[in-house]
């Protein structure tokens, strides 16, 4: 086996690292915590409570679409003035679904997702004590928290949530004047945004610093888990393309307070003409998507890594093409900085640009079939467990790939410019990006509980949660496409008043049926995870029987992870079922030298001293043969 250099990590009890001289109290253990497990369950309950009030805004607008003439007197008592008489008003309609979208984008599939897997598993699986920067990383949440109030707070403005789309686009954002969204609610959205990413920044640099410098020995590269290769390659696309981003805000802020014109040119409002010329909303769409294309993998890519553990520890085999996997996360990386023109091939921009852009589209398809491909070669004639974790896991692979085939579409110009901004987007969208990601999350939630909270949630429950939300978010995105080929657009308040959009309201009718059933289901998901937190089976150090370091830690959490010395690392974290040994599994703990009867010749690669010693074994062992005959 190949081996590296690594920095060792410090070699100090836990009681050096933790007490300090001083026990801990409340606020310092659950609040302004800086152990990096309490702090992967503030992301992952902070995610929750936000993709659930998420999940809440999109049933109201799916309401007003199945039903655009019918009153719910019911929303006034939610919704006060926005829904007078029990009907939405199309302004609020729109802030509806820029909230929703901006929730889920940001703070539940980057900040939920990322945030928690990142926390939780990079130093457990690496053998380190803590995070570079606990303090860092316990300003990294907490800002992420403030970010998500004030995103919330502006629904409670006079003027109303932002309202020009999670994608914010001028003139709607930079004219505080042009509709009510575009007033006070837009400025907080830009505030908790601005907020956001810092969170990001800093949680980025220190997962990158993490896994760099304080690996356990013996841990080289070649043999991090998948988890951790995602979540490096998430953590450099978030700090290379969430400053862009930040730049864009700023200059929006110019544009909206300070008379500048960025994105504004011949603006004329009631009327009246504004002084704003020479400016483009084309620089800002160029802007938000050099982010906006990254961030796609930046939720996605964390969901590779959780599914390749999930499915390799519960078919009982070593992952299929782990190298290869890793090239392709990288592969998907640098790709992803160079596709976010196709978002905009219908600005009118240079035909040659679009092919270029479309070209480096389809080329990025290749990564992510290899993944595909691999995670199904890895379940063919596996000793499979379905575990709630693995079925998700499975599910995530299911919507990825119904998801993708939709972006060969759309990633053809000639074709894109057919449905963009149709329902065939939304349909797209959410099953390769919002479906998959949040299977991934949850695969992740169901494996890594009892290693976070030290009891198993209810496998039951698990399998009721997914099946309804399986089942039922296909037959939400899937009608979706085929309104999308009719030409049906998104973002409509109603369809009404459009007379070939009225055939699509029972299909509409149908589709909000589906995602509240598809929400109930979630209601069993939360009370499977709180409940489960007093009153769940208590877990085993190893229930799922995995080789990763994270499940040599104590039951009950400490901070520093282990009571002793750090762990030593032998191997790699895939040898399941493994010929010649007596258990299914072999942890990165034990060396080659006790598995003789198991080892391969390239489990030596690069280590001479090793080939030596397993020749002369198994010369003993035909030596010992022969006698036995």
């Amino acid at each position: 086996m190949a081996t590296t250099t690594t920095l060792p990590a410090a070699d100090y009890n836990h009681n050096d690292h933790h007490d300090h001289g001083h026990k801990e109290t409340f606020i310092t253990k659950y609040v302004f915590t800086q152990d990096h497990k309490m702090i992967a369950k503030q992301f992952l309950i902070t995610g929750i409570i936000m993709a659930f009030i998420a999940l809440f805004l999109s049933i109201l607008f799916r309401l007003q679409l199945a039903w655009p003439e019918k009153d719910f007197p019911i929303l006034e008592v939610f919704l006060g003035k926005w829904a007078e008489g029990g009907r939405i008003k199309p302004e609020f309609f729109l802030a509806l679904v820029t909230i929703h979208g901006t929730i889920m984008v940001f703070f539940v599939l980057t900040a939920g997702l990322s945030g928690t897997f990142s926390n939780l598993l990079i130093p457990l699986q690496l053998g380190a004590r803590d995070m570079a920067a606990p303090f860092m990383n316990m300003l990294s949440y907490w800002f992420f928290f403030v970010a998500c109030v004030i995103m919330l707070a502006s629904f409670f403005v006079e003027s109303g949530p932002a309202s020009a789309g999670w994608t914010i686009y001028p003139p709607l954002s930079a004219l505080p004047t042009a509709i009510s969204g575009s007033g006070t609610g837009m400025t907080l959205w830009l505030i908790s945004i601005a907020i956001f990413i810092a969170s990001q920044v800093m949680g980025g640099i220190n997962y990158i610093s993490t896994i760099l410098n304080m690996r356990a020995k013996g841990m080289s590269l070649w043999r991090m888990p998948l988890t951790i290769w995602s979540l490096l390659f998430t953590a450099i696309l978030g700090l290379l393309s969430f400053p862009v981003l930040v730049s864009a805000v700023v200059l929006l802020f110019f544009d909206r307070s300070m008379g500048t014109s960025f994105y504004l040119s011949d603006i004329i409002v009631q009327g009246q003409i504004l002084a704003h010329e020479g400016g483009s909303p084309i620089l800002f769409e160029h802007l938000f998507w050099f982010l906006g294309h990254p961030e796609v993998y930046i939720v996605i890519l964390p969901s590779f890594g959780i599914v390749s553990e999930v499915i390799s520890i519960n078919s009982r085999k070593p992952i299929f093409g782990y190298h290869a996997m890793v090239y392709s996360l990288l592969g998907i990386s640098v790709l992803s900085f160079l596709v976010w023109g196709h978002h905009m091939f219908v600005t009118g921009m240079s035909p040659f640009l679009g092919g270029v852009f479309m070209i480096t589209t389809l080329i990025i398809a290749v990564p992510s079939a290899v993944k595909v491909f691999n995670y199904l070669a890895t379940i063919w004639r596996g000793n499979i467990r379905f575990t709630p974790a693995m079925v998700f896991a499975i599910g995530m692979v299911s919507f990825f790939i119904s998801g993708g085939i939709t972006g060969l579409f759309v990633g053809n110009a000639a074709i894109d410019i057919q449905v963009h901004d149709t329902y065939f987007i939304v349909a797209h969208f959410h099953l390769v990006m919002g479906s998959a990601a949040i299977f991934g999350m949850l695969a992740g939630v169901y494996h890594w509980y009892p290693k976070m909270f030290g009891r198993m949630m209810d496998n039951r429950l698990g399998y009721l949660h997914f099946w309804i939300t399986f089942i039922g978010a296909y037959f939400v995105f899937i009608p979706m496409h085929f309104m999308g080929i009719d030409g049906v657009p998104r973002r409509y308040y109603a369809f009404t008043s459009f007379e070939f959009m009225e055939k699509w309201l029972s299909v509409n009718v149908f589709i909000t049926w589906s995602a509240i059933i598809a929400g109930l289901a979630q209601v069993a998901f939360a009370w499977n995870f709180f409940h489960s937190m007093k009153h769940g089976k208590l877990a085993t150090q190893n229930p799922w029987g995995a080789n990763t370091l994270e499940w040599t830690t104590p039951i009950e959490h400490i901070h520093g992870n282990w009571p002793g010395e750090l762990p030593t690392v032998h191997r790699w974290p895939y040898d399941y079922s493994k010929p010649g040994h007596s258990e299914d599994f072999i942890p990165q703990t034990v060396p080659y030298s006790e598995t003789m009867s198991s080892n391969l010749p390239h489990d030596f690669e690069g280590n001479p001293e090793a080939e030596r010693i397993q020749r002369e074994w198994e010369a003993q062992q035909l030596v010992v043969d022969e006698e036995g005959k």
